[in-house]
């Protein structure tokens, strides 16, 4: 699978990939706000500076792009090493997944909930990822109701 972008364009193209802010993030924190939650975005007091937290609840969520973050692996790493600098891409990749791993168990260990939302669920179905953030409140608060009854 060559490239069927010039050098430049492929520059111009990746250089155009922002950190924070993306298109994914912004649509997922309108519509948190929509319904009354309040967050901190692409928060610096913790591991991974997750892409959104809820402090009050203790949740972190990251919103990952497909590509860089590896969905779907076992597929995407074949094409990518028949594909141009295979070396550079399949590295990349592993790398960045190998640290979500990282980032999400020192999350955990500081007690913290972690969400991670694919890129293409958020833009789809927008309601069943805030659906899966207000089950998880949901599910925090009943722990400390039962926790409180002990």
């Amino acid at each position: 699978m060559t490239d069927v972008m010039t050098k430049e364009q492929r520059s111009k193209t990746m250089s155009r990939i922002h950190r924070q802010d993306t298109s994914i993030e912004v649509k997922l924190r309108k519509a948190l706000w929509n319904r009354g939650y309040r967050y901190r975005k692409n928060y610096k007091g913790l591991p991974g500076s997750p892409d959104i937290v809820l402090t009050k609840y203790h949740i972190c969520i990251f919103c990952d792009s497909e590509f860089f973050h590896g969905k779907d692996w076992l597929v995407l790493r074949p094409k990518l090493e028949r594909g141009n600098n295979p070396g550079y891409w399949v590295r990349k990749i592993s790398r960045n997944m190998e640290r979500d791993d990282e980032v999400d168990k020192k999350l955990l260990f500081m007690g913290w909930t972690v969400i991670h939302f694919w890129g293409k669920d958020i833009l789809k179905n927008t309601d069943e990822c805030i659906k899966v953030i207000e089950e998880t409140i949901f599910e925090d608060r009943l722990q400390d109701i039962e926790l409180d009854e002990m």
